[in-house]
């Protein structure tokens, strides 16, 4: 059976972090940014020869729709002695996410009708700042750094996304938009702050998907 937990318990908030990480991948975009406003409850389960499965009750807010909130259920699943396989992350929002087709649209369209591609890095710049223009790449950050996140947290982690250091679209034959993103996390339990290059590629219909990740090595 599944013990109660503090929502202050440190595990609780890294499974949390997972949680929002995967659902920021999952339901994020370039005019959705969703953040976690409060961890409600926390329940751990520890199962025999499987691992450690915590049962999550989090409050959610769209940066976009400060007044409006979402209450959300999660349920992360950490393998025992598992260092390389993700999370297993159910995630389910009750009531309805704020529409983005209008923007997502308009974002897309935008993009698409740029004469160059578009280049930009320090996102946010050093005090802080997004430019108006950027802000929904910074969002679409969100959405691929949260990919990262949920494929990299153990119990033992919480990331949380400190800067775009760059990102680049490139064109495609397809109707695709496709950014090539270098990431930095903040590793919030070691405070180690690691590069991340992740390609994503985004469409209004289809959402976002993540091609290719990989630690940005010293080396590399």
């Amino acid at each position: 059976r599944a013990m109660e937990l503090p929502s202050s318990h440190l595990s609780a908030a890294r499974a949390a972090a997972a949680a929002v990480g995967y659902l920021r991948y999952l339901r994020g975009g370039p005019g959705r940014g969703l953040q976690l406003r409060e961890l409600r409850r926390a329940r751990r389960q520890d199962i025999d020869d499987v691992g450690h499965k915590y049962y999550l009750e989090l409050e959610l807010e769209d940066v976009l729709d400060k007044d409006r909130t979402v209450n959300c259920t999660a349920e992360v699943l950490y393998h025992l002695g598992s260092k390389t396989s993700a999370p297993d992350v159910q995630v389910t929002v009750q009531g309805e996410l704020r529409s983005t087709e209008d923007a997502d649209q308009e974002f897309y369209n935008r993009i698409r009708s740029l004469e160059k591609e578009l280049v930009a890095e320090n996102i946010p710049d050093s005090h802080g700042n997004v430019p108006p223009e950027l802000e929904p790449i910074h969002r679409l950050a969100w959405v691929a750094s949260g990919y990262v996140i949920w494929q990299n947290s153990t119990e033992n982690t919480k990331f949380h996304l400190a800067q775009v250091k760059h990102v680049k679209q490139v064109k495609r034959s397809d109707e695709d938009l496709q950014f090539d993103f270098v990431v930095l996390l903040h590793e919030m339990v070691s405070q180690e702050v690691l590069p991340w290059e992740v390609t994503l590629l985004w469409h209004p219909q289809r959402g976002a998907r993540v091609a290719q990740s990989r630690a940005a090595g010293a080396g590399s």
